[in-house]
């Protein structure tokens, strides 16, 4: 809403939304989608009275808003999570353990990469001015000193009229500052043996330089990074074994319903099998966290409230499946706070997910999340993923995302913004997965991507949006 300031940097998507003005669809449609590209910074450390700046553990005196019941937007539910968490402790891993991991502290390189001059083929190394005159109908020869293979380094040095056969890698003999391709040239029948150039070279040309990827004492990681493949693969060329990460938070996963069957056993009449906790624990676990599922618990006061004692007490965190609506059977809320839990907020302003609740007992977190799978699993994208990354000392929380091209339309009739399920192909065009159902496993299954579409929204064809991309 304009006029409320809040920083959004944290969230995957925000949109400015005037409550007093009411558009026509098209320029609602054309306003709202112009903002779909970048993140809306407004000035604000503070959502509301007693909050505590981000990145700055609170648990202590945490920000709790004055009605635990109202509905709130995403970005506002995101803060309200995200300005309780700092880092969790480091620790040292060893490097081949560290994808995935978030950096505790700036990395910088011990060495240059490459650490010295060397072949960027197999060739032969020269001075450069030896080779001024030479043409193909007047070759240059020189006096071939011998050869170095990577790993290796010559004795000697290029003195002027010879050169060294090198293969790629091989570092630099003294005196050379060029390397000829090995097809540009000719071997003559001598003793000692002579190599017949064709043409010029240019000086430091087909080499790598020391240094020319990165300098020593150069920033590799900064603190908050997440480890990648190939960060993992740069920190040991410059010769790392292990590193300092935050620690990973142990998460409970709950999943409440007296009609939920384990996976593998008979299916009696009424009955669903459990999937939610199998799909939160994959999710659970590319967001860094370790995952510890428990039991299904029955829909009754006493067994949700052992339950949640009991997971909360072994685990720094926990996230839960059903039971915090309004039925009569929906025991969360109620359980949470009968074990002295703080309900920090419920119900968010987003289809799927609303029922959403956000809890603190002693130093430890509650997520509540729908039961329905789809509610579940954008729930725990859009509020839950950010927060196991800041807990870990991340910067970076949001999904990545990336524009493409509606090849249908999309529309939301309902007054939630709709965070919708969808395919993009390889040219970028967007299509709906299918059934836009809270309970459509199979369109989720399908989806590589999700888009936020306002309230009250038809985008037609053609129209260029954002998708936030679901690569797990």
């Amino acid at each position: 809403m304009r006029g409320q300031a809040k920083d959004l940097s944290d969230c995957n998507t925000c949109f400015i939304y005037d409550e007093g003005e009411r558009e026509s669809g098209l320029e609602a449609n054309l306003r709202l989608n112009s903002l779909m590209f970048a993140y809306v910074r407004v000035i604000g450390e503070k959502m509301f009275e007693g909050a505590a700046p981000r990145h700055q553990l609170s648990f202590d005196n945490p920000p709790r808003p004055a009605d635990t019941r109202a509905m709130i937007e995403l970005e506002q539910a995101c803060q309200r999570i995200l300005a309780v968490l700092a880092p969790l402790p480091p620790e040292p891993i060893p490097l081949d353990a560290a994808v995935g991991r978030v950096a505790a502290e700036p990395i910088l390189s011990p060495i240059d990469l490459p650490p010295f001059d060397n072949s960027a083929m197999d060739g032969y190394a020269v001075n450069a001015a030896d080779l001024r005159s030479a043409r193909a109908e007047a070759p240059v020869k020189l006096e071939l000193l011998g050869q170095v293979a990577a790993g290796q380094a010559f004795a000697g040095k290029v003195r002027p009229g010879t050169c060294v056969r090198l293969l790629t890698g091989s570092a630099m003999p003294p005196g050379a500052d060029a390397v000829v391709m090995q097809e540009d040239v000719r071997l003559g029948a001598t003793d000692p043996p002579q190599v017949l150039f064709g043409e010029a070279v240019k000086p430091w040309e087909n080499t790598r330089l020391r240094g020319e990827d990165v300098k020593r004492g150069a920033e590799l990681l900064a603190a908050g990074d997440r480890l990648t493949a190939m960060r993992v693969g740069l920190l040991a060329a410059v010769g790392l074994k292990a590193l300092k990460v935050a620690r990973q938070p142990r998460i409970g996963l709950l999943a409440t319903g007296n009609e939920l069957v384990e996976p593998g056993q008979s299916l009696p009449a009424g009955k669903i099998y459990e999937s939610n906790r199998a799909a939160l624990a994959a999710l659970l676990t590319a967001a860094g966290a370790l995952p510890r599922a428990y039991p299904v618990v029955p829909d009754t006061l006493a067994a949700t409230t052992a339950m949640l004692e009991q997971a909360l007490a072994e685990c720094d965190g926990l996230v839960t499946t059903g039971g915090v609506s309004v039925g009569e059977l929906d025991f969360v809320k109620n359980a949470f706070e009968q074990i002295g839990g703080e309900i920090q907020f419920w119900r968010v302003a987003m289809k799927p997910g609303k029922p959403f609740v956000f809890g603190r007992w002693r130093q430890r977190l509650l997520f509540g999340l729908p039961g329905n799978p789809v509610s579940a699993v954008v729930a725990f994208l859009l509020l839950v993923r950010p927060a196991l990354l800041r807990w870990q000392g991340a910067t970076r929380v949001d999904l990545p995302a990336h524009s493409g091209h509606l090849a249908e339309s999309l529309v939301n009739r309902g007054d939630r913004r709709h965070f919708m399920r969808v395919t993009v192909d390889p040219s970028g065009n967007v299509r709906s997965a299918g059934l836009q159902a809270s309970h459509s496993l199979g369109s989720l299954a399908a989806a590589n991507g999700l888009v936020d579409v306002p309230p009250r929204t038809t985008w037609p064809a053609g129209t260029v949006i954002r998708v936030m991309r679901l690569d797990f």
